[in-house]
This record gives C-alpha cells, structure tokens and sequence, in this order.
C-alpha cells in the first residue's frame, strides 16, 4: 500500500485502488504503482482475480499530458498495459467517470471491463494532434468491429456506456456500487474458470471491409496528419501481426509528436487553460454569483447572448423599446431551439422550460433586479452612454453593466455611470448562441472581483474567455481587420480574388476573405467608415454579397459563386482612383502577405499591455475566427516559422515592425516571454 494505491483483498479477489487527484493521470508515479501491485497481486497464490479501479471522479482520465513531448520513464503506458494484459490472473477494470486515451488504453489491457452505466470512453488523442499510443489502434479493431473503432480513434469523441457496452468495448455495466458489484464480477470470472482474454491474441474484427477500405482511404487523404497517421495505424492492425503493429503505432505516434501539427494543438490546448486564469488578481478575490441577467437588445446578438444564458438556467429579462421588435426576437430565439429539438438535441420540455426563463418586457426598469446586464444595441457611443447613465440609476448595488461593443471605448462608457469598478465589456462572437469565444474587456477602473466574476460566468456559460484591456477592436477583430487591409491592398495590387481565398482555405481557413465579406453582406462591413473605400465602390454599385446575388463573386440562385467581371472593372476603377501600382505576387508568398502582418499585430497587443499572456491572441483568433487550430493561432504560427524571418519579410514591404516582434527577433525569445 502507497500513498496512490489501496490493496483490498476479500475472499481471493484483490482490489487495486489507485488515488491520484483530481482524475488520475497516468503520470510516472501512477504507472509504477499498477505495474509493481499487478505483479505482486499476479504471484500470489491467495489471490485468484483482480480488480483495477479508481478513487474519485473518474477512472484513468488519460495521460499525463505534462509529460507530452518528454522522453517517457519507464514503464511506460504500453509496459503498464501488457502487465494488465499478461497477468496470470484475471484482471477486471472497474470504470466510472470518464475514461480516455490512454486511460481506456489501460481499460483495454484488462482481461474483462465493468462499468458505471455513466461512464464515458473515448479516444481524443487527434484533437492534440496525435493518435492513441499505448496500443489503442491496434487492440480497439480487435475488442470491437475494426469501422466502429476507426471511428471512434478518428472522431476524438466519446461514446456513452451503453453504446460502449453494445460494441464490445464494456463487458458489464452497473448503476449500483460499482466497488462492491466489480469484485463479484471477477469472483464469478474466477469461478467459472473464465479465459484470460488478452486482445493481443485475437484477430481483428472486420464485418464490412469494403466501407472500411473506404474510411481509410478517405483518412488518408485528409489535411491532418493526425488522421493520416490514424489511418495508416489501423491498416497496419488488420494486416501486420500484433507486435508488428504496436511497433509501428509508436514510430507514427512519435512522428506526429515531434511535429508542428501536435506541437501546435498541444499549444491550443493548454493556452485555452491558461486563458482562464487571472494575472494579478488575487485568488480569493470575491466572486458575484449570477442568478438573474439582463440584455438590452432583441436582435440577432442580443437575442443570442440571452439563450446563453437560458441554456444554463439563468433567467433573462430582454428588454426593447418597441413591442414589434420585442416579438420579433422572441420569435427568432424559439425559431433556433425549434430547429435544436428537430434535431434530436433537446426536447420539447426542455425548450419550453428555457422560454419561461425569458422575461421580454419593454420596461426598461424591469431590468433593476437583475445581477448583471449585458446591453447589445448598435454601434454608436452616444446610445450606448444613455443606456449606461439610465442602468447606473436602477442596477441593484454591486451588479454588474456590460457592453457587448465590438469596439468602442469601455472607459467611456464607464464614465457615464457613478461605479465604473462594475462596468466591463463581454463581447461576444456572432452567432453569439454558437460561438466559443468571449471576449471580457477590462476598463480602467474594473475592479478585480468584476473581472473575476465575469470569468467565472463566462466558464457557467461554456465559453472560451479570454481578457482584454480596452482598445479599439480589442484582441480577434483588431488583428485580422489586418489581414483585411493586406488582402484589399493584394486585390488592388493585381491578385486575383480567387486566389487570395484559395490560399486562405488552403492554409485552413473554413473560408476566405471575399468570401466573408459577401457572407456578412459588404454593406453590413463597411458601415463604420465615411471614406470612399473599396468596399463602399462595391456598395455604390448595389453589390453586397450574397444578398444581391454579387459582391466579390456572382452568385447563382443557390448561392454558389462563381468569378465576377463586374467586381473585377470595380477593383480596377478602385486601383486607378488610389493610385495603386499593379504589383506581382508569387503564389506562395500570399499568406505571408497576408498573415506576417498579422503576427506583428499581435506583437502589438503584448507590447501594449492589451492581453494577459501572447497564448491569449491564439485562443481568440482560433475561437472567433476559426484560425486552424492546427497552425496554433498567429503567435505560435509565427514562432515556427521564424521571427527573424517574419522581420525582414515585412521590411522589405515597409511595414513598420512593432518593438516587440523586432526586440523579441533579435534576442532569440519567444514572443511575450518578458510578460510578468
């Protein structure tokens, strides 16, 4: 017995309880316990069965992810497997919570699995840029049918007990004590003489081999190579002896580990938890709690933010100041969760239990009782200080005013009420129902337990927050308003609309740039500016995008675009009347044209104090802007490809190279690495 594992031995049945909070990695530490207790257990002649369970809230969670990208100490996950699966005595794995990656892959070295009717099991590996290392790929085509395994290796989601149970991978659920009903499990195993059934020694299970040639092939020629790596895994399973393949999983796992796909996901993943945490803000800073919200605004975003909140059980008062309005986004929130519950997701009952959350009134003091208002009108400074001085007169001591501007100054609109300390933006991604990233901006004044509670709502919400101080656009739209600028200077310099997209969705973009545009509607995007701009020729000439069936591209009546000679005599009108020189682009020179700039935009952010940590800028852009994960976001993107490369680039185009990127270029360090 240690500090991470319990032996109970009752009637010949030996129980290893291994406790290592908060859900048992399997770090060295761990993996050392369960091999030497198998062992010991395995040799003993009063023990005819083990079980291998786990204290707390979940079985093995998976790895280690600290140790990703460190030489592993022995034993390692596949020496911790093969104790489980070579023991001379039936091993039973007792499961609950969730089991995943290499937790399921030590589930799958036990000779038989039992688990809580709860529980959870999946492979999530590719979501880091990897496959399952510890024999994952080759041991699930062999406990369940080789598609259904390669689906879920290649998907990274998890699949309830009772679909785990159908499968093959459980063998028994319980919803009782899962301790008490795991030992007597593995008496009746022992009993009845049950084989020690390693998966090692059977032979893949294949029920359709053309459908799974055709996954295969499909994954294969997928952009990740975490799938292609997947892929070409399972093949090797169906076709290589066993110990063949465990050697091949682990020369792929290994290739994808050292590479800049992985390196960039594990970024991801581990920048996304960072975001989270508060530089400078005490720990047990008092945090509000939120049991009523409030949102000015009933349309397309302010109707949004309130589903947010109806969704975690938060009542909402929507307030408009017309009753035509008012109805309108009512109808518009009821339309969207009718589509959810056709869908299957949700059911009649539990849409009609978010809508009685819904308060809609045109009673603007209604909003008074409320802990929080997230107020969602348009644009314009002065509306948005009106609205602030007439909640700063209502609002309940302590509740919080919030602005969802997407750029305008949160000081300023501070500044119209008496308690500015309550006052901060939470912007939020449009569709705001739909999209991950929020924005929490920290005025000047915000005080320390706003900020903190803003934070934890946003995690209540399932949000990915991240904090910005107050400038104009704050983090994701100010710097990709960047790439905005290089791709009309591009067009006008002579490159081809198609192309500059193409290069973008090339790179992994889900669309590009002039795509976008004609998305939103050109109108919609250039209506902050009062200059004659590219994009305001396009207006004047009725062009708006997909709505008037041409903007950038022409568009037919099923809206599939299709190259535009009327755009192309505006951008050429447009160039002549800006004086822009025609200039030649090489084709693999267009996404530096268009994301260098970017990188030394996010420089800025760090250099002027904007964000907490340079991860910050990629969980934004990659959250908001479906910037590929797989690149890690600009920072990290810009990092592989070589600060000092990105310097010269961008001053041979004269571009004025922010002091952060150039001191950072110069020195050898990573950017942001002298944040406090």
């Amino acid at each position: 017995m240690t500090a991470l594992a319990q032996i109970i031995i009752d009637g010949g049945i030996a129980t290893i309880v291994i406790d290592s909070p908060p859900v048992n990695a399997l770090g060295l530490a761990v993996r050392k316990a369960i091999v030497a207790n198998v062992q010991e257990l395995g040799a003993r002649t009063d023990v005819d069965a083990i079980v291998l369970r786990c204290a707390g809230r979940t079985f093995f969670a998976g790895a280690d992810i600290t140790e990703f990208g460190k030489p592993f100490e022995a034993p390692d996950l596949n020496d911790v497997v093969a104790a489980l699966e070579d023991s001379p005595k039936i091993v039973v794995a007792a499961i609950h919570g969730t089991v995943l990656g290499g937790g399921l892959e030590v589930a799958l070295g036990a000779h038989y699995r039992i688990a809580m009717d709860s529980a959870k099991a999946g492979f999530p590996e590719i979501a880091l840029g990897l496959l399952p290392g510890a024999g994952g790929t080759q041991r699930g085509p062999r406990v369940m049918d080789a598609g259904v395994a390669f689906a879920l290796i290649t998907s990274g989601k998890p699949v309830g007990a009772k679909e785990a149970l159908s499968n093959g991978l459980f063998d028994r659920l319980t919803s009782g004590d899962l301790a008490a009903d795991a030992v007597a499990y593995a008496r009746e195993l022992a009993a009845e003489g049950a084989p020690l059934r390693r998966l090692k020694d059977e032979a893949p299970k294949v029920s359709d081999r053309d459908a799974l040639t055709a996954a295969i092939a499909r994954a294969k020629a997928s952009r990740s190579l975490a799938t292609q790596g997947c892929a070409q895994a399972v093949e090797i399973a169906l076709t290589a002896p066993f110990e063949e393949g465990l050697i091949k999983e682990r020369e792929i796992f290994d290739r994808l580990m050292g590479g800049a796909e992985s390196r960039a996901l594990r970024h991801i993943f581990f920048a996304e938890r960072e975001a989270g945490k508060l530089v400078g803000v005490a720990k047990d800073t008092p945090v509000g709690s939120i049991t009523a919200a409030g949102v000015i605004g009933a349309g397309t975003m302010g109707g949004g933010i309130a589903m947010n909140f109806l969704n975690v059980g938060i009542p909402v008062t929507l307030v408009e100041v017309k009753q035509e309005a008012l109805d309108r986004g009512v109808a518009t929130i009821r339309k969207n969760y009718e589509t959810t519950a056709k869908k299957g997701r949700m059911t009649q009952e539990q849409l009609e239990q978010r809508m009685a959350l819904l308060n809609p009134t045109l009673e603007f003091d209604a909003l008074g009782s409320t802990d929080l208002v997230i107020e969602a009108v348009f644009e314009s400074m002065a509306v948005k200080q009106d609205i602030f001085g007439r909640l700063d007169r209502i609002m309940k001591p302590g509740a919080l005013m919030a602005s969802n501007t997407s750029f305008l100054d949160i000081d300023t609109i501070a500044a119209a009420t008496q308690r500015p300390q309550h006052v901060l933006g939470l912007h939020f991604f449009s569709p705001a129902n739909v999209m991950k990233l929020l924005e929490v901006v920290r005025g000047a004044k915000t005080s320390d337990s706003a900020l903190a509670t803003a934070m934890a709502l946003a995690k209540k919400l399932g949000k990915t927050a991240v904090v910005s101080r107050v400038c104009h656009g704050f983090i994701a739209n100010r710097i990709m308003d960047v790439r905005r600028v290089e791709a009309e200077k591009l067009v006008l310099q002579g490159s081809s609309v198609m192309e500059i997209d193409r290069a973008l969705i090339d790179y992994g973009f889900p669309m590009g740039q002039f795509q976008m545009f004609d998305l939103v509607g050109l109108d919609v995007m250039g209506r902050d500016s009062d200059e004659r701009t590219l994009m305001s020729d396009f207006v004047a000439a009725g062009r708006l995008g997909q709505k008037s069936g041409g903007g950038y591209y022409d568009y037919d009546d099923q809206r599939k675009p299709s190259p535009s000679a009327a755009a192309q005599d505006i951008i050429a009108s447009h160039a002549a009347y800006a004086g822009v020189e025609k200039q030649a682009v090489r084709p693999g020179d267009v996404i530096k044209r268009l994301l260098y700039p970017v990188v030394n935009e996010g420089a800025r952010l760090i250099e002027e104090g904007v964000v907490q940590r340079a991860s910050d800028i990629d969980v934004a852009v990659v959250a908001g802007y479906g910037w590929p994960a797989e690149t890690g976001g600009p920072i990290q993107w810009g990092e592989e490809q070589g600060l000092s490369e990105i310097v010269a680039y961008l001053d041979g185009l004269s571009i004025p190279v922010s002091a952060e990127l150039r001191s950072a270029a110069e020195d050898g360090r990573a950017l942001g690495a002298n944040l406090a």
